[in-house]
């Protein structure tokens, strides 16, 4: 039984749940990079070992958005992200396991060799793939998004007699971040156990907010002081403090409408402090500090991050460090990508069976500093 069942059996009977992960992912020292950083208790949480197929942060929120649709009696379900979106491609990868067809709004951004590896994949794992909008950043990307969307809903609906279930951006809802607020119960149990002592701090990459948004709220219901670090990966318009606590708000109304011994709390916007300092110019553009945080952990420890999201995460832990505000500090990195690999599975996937559309991703030279991670 997963720690927010055990800890409030209420919600075990309410929540509908699939399990899709192999928990709990687990934690432990990052000795070399800690002695390269001069953090002398630097630690990881390997969420990036989630999944057996496909691990990350997104397979924890799928566990309670799939069960939800399944309870539902959905055939489909549809989602959003941009043209390399890994939330895109766990909602594929897991829809498809627990009988479930996929289907993916998604958006321009900057070519890069995941991207082309993600949609492969989706496609491989039988997702029906829309490109719409013009990229993250436009004004005049969400009425494009919303008319494409209204017009695949209809189509569905006519088609199959009904509409797909819904699931937002990075899965990140109420229910999607339920999942997080049980990794925070699955750290407690770790620390409590010896394998870690309570951090301090805990950098986590930023973008939906929601993997954000269910630490500080499962890190409050734990217990636990630890202070959470979001580092953006994208614009302030789309992750800033007064969202992430409404989304927060959001979670805790919901856990405590189903279960009323699960605690109510209070928040504020001194509870958030998200980092914007290393987002660079757009959406899934990589930085060169960013690109250095990635060869740094591959050198030091041999895990594998990524331009968009955790080499971001990790590069503004690096300069904490170097200013010295880490030292003598407790601090876990939480890795929220995959690293499962699927390369065999693509391996005969030809670009050119996917829609036209996106055959310029595989016909492009990717940006600059991706160096294959």
């Amino acid at each position: 039984m997963i720690p927010l069942f055990e800890q409030y059996p209420l919600l075990g009977e309410k929540l509908a749940y699939v399990p899709l992960c192999e928990f709990p992912t687990p934690v432990h020292k990052l000795e070399r990079l800690g002695a390269e950083l001069g953090v002398s208790q630097l630690y990881i949480k390997r969420d990036d070992l989630s999944g057996k197929v496909y691990g990350g942060n997104k397979p924890r929120k799928l566990e309670f958005i799939l069960g939800n649709a399944l309870r539902s009696k959905a055939k489909e379900v549809m989602t959003f992200g941009g043209a390399g979106s890994n939330h895109a491609l766990a909602t594929a990868i897991y829809a498809r396991q627990v009988g479930l067809k996929s289907i993916s709004m998604l958006m321009p951004q900057p070519n890069a060799r995941y991207v082309r590896r993600n949609l492969l994949m989706s496609f491989y794992c039988g997702a029906e793939l829309h490109l719409c909008g013009v990229g993250f950043e436009s004004v005049r990307n969400m009425p494009l998004v919303y008319a494409a969307t209204t017009y695949q809903l209809l189509r569905h609906r006519l088609k199959e007699g009904r509409t797909p279930y819904f699931i937002p951006p990075g899965g990140s809802s109420p229910l999607g971040d339920t999942g997080i607020v049980n990794a925070a119960l699955e750290l407690r149990k770790q620390i409590t156990s010896g394998e870690m002592p309570e951090p301090e701090y805990i950098y986590v990459a930023c973008g939906t907010m929601g993997t954000a948004a269910g630490l500080i709220l499962g890190l409050r219901a734990a217990k636990l002081s630890s202070r959470v670090v979001p580092v953006a990966v994208c614009s302030e318009k789309f992750a800033n403090a007064r969202a992430m606590i409404k989304l927060t708000d959001k979670m805790n109304s919901l856990l405590c409408s189903l279960d009323d011994s699960f605690p109510r709390f209070e928040f504020s916007e001194t509870d958030v402090d998200i980092r914007h300092d290393y987002f660079g110019k757009r959406y899934a553009l990589f930085t060169d500090e960013g690109m250095e945080a990635v060869s740094l952990m591959r050198d030091c420890e041999g895990i594998k991050l990524d331009g968009t999201y955790t080499g971001k995460a990790l590069a503004a832990l690096k300069h904490d460090a170097k200013s010295g505000s880490l030292r003598d500090k407790v601090v876990l990195f939480w890795n929220t990508l995959n690293s499962r690999d699927f390369s065999d599975a693509i391996s005969n996937v030809d670009y050119h069976d996917l829609p036209r559309c996106f055959h310029r991703y595989f016909e492009e030279e990717v940006q600059p500093l991706d160096r294959d991670y």
